[in-house]
């Protein structure tokens, strides 16, 4: 039997929103004072449960708004949940903001082995590793450019590349096969399918259904925060997902 990976029970996310910031410090102690103030809740994601084992790809859809990167916050432990509970066995690298947790005036090497050093690898490890991360990556000519010399695409490149070949346990992908040039792309998605057939558990937030069904063995779809399908009919529930889309 495979072993559970992560384990979702009737996860929810609230947080106030507008009042203080709206109408400033002296005016919420007036009405706080008199009564008169009440504190709005959003419900980002609400009473969401699935599970994964090791060696499942989720494909995540939902339009935007629907509460899958805040979900995805909580399966990092980025942010704990209103209500419910996440259990999450195994390392994680989560690309959820690509060009996040990166030093600017730093190079690509320091920056390869700053990040490699937050996802808990030793040194002797990344520099075995650091090689095969700058060819996949394709910037062999970059090392000593600072991250903020790079395009877009490259640090994009340089994230993918650190998460995927340091052979993490779980791996969240937000929006994250999107990024590069063509042949980038395609790289990257058979890198995803070594990753997956490693072990790995995976999590991919893709609005291409195409991708879903051609890589996902389990969808989930999101609306509104709310959970509207989870399960291993992929092709139905992404076909369920775009007869919605295209009435809107």
């Amino acid at each position: 039997m495979s072993k559970q990976m992560i384990a979702a029970e009737h996860v929810s996310v609230s947080y106030p929103i507008g009042s203080l910031k709206n109408i400033g410090l002296k005016e919420y102690i007036f009405r706080k004072l008199k009564r008169q103030y009440e504190m709005k809740m959003f419900n980002a994601v609400k009473d969401v449960s699935f599970s994964l084992n090791k060696g499942d790809m989720l494909g995540v859809l939902g339009s935007n708004g629907a509460g899958k990167s805040t979900l995805l916050k909580v399966i990092a432990g980025i942010i704990s949940p209103s209500a419910g509970s996440c259990r999450v066995n195994g390392n994680v690298a989560a690309l959820l903001e690509l060009t996040t947790g990166f030093d600017a005036e730093m190079t690509v090497r320091e920056n390869t082995y700053l990040r490699g050093a937050i996802l808990g690898y030793s040194k002797q490890f990344l520099d075995e590793k650091y090689p095969e991360i700058i060819a996949f990556a394709g910037l062999g000519e970059f090392q000593e450019f600072t991250f903020q010399q790079l395009s877009s695409g490259m640090k994009s490149r340089l994230a993918f590349s650190i998460a995927c070949l340091i052979q993490p346990e779980i791996v969240i992908l937000d929006e994250v096969l999107s990024v590069g040039d063509g042949a980038f792309r395609r790289k990257s998605e058979q890198k995803m399918l070594d990753v997956i057939s490693g072990g790995a558990t995976t999590i991919l937030v893709s609005h291409s259904t195409e991708q879903v069904k051609r890589l996902c063995g389990k969808a989930l779809w999101l609306e509104r925060g709310e959970q509207l399908a989870f399960g291993t009919d992929v092709n139905a529930i992404c076909e369920q997902y775009d007869e919605k889309q295209s009435t809107r």
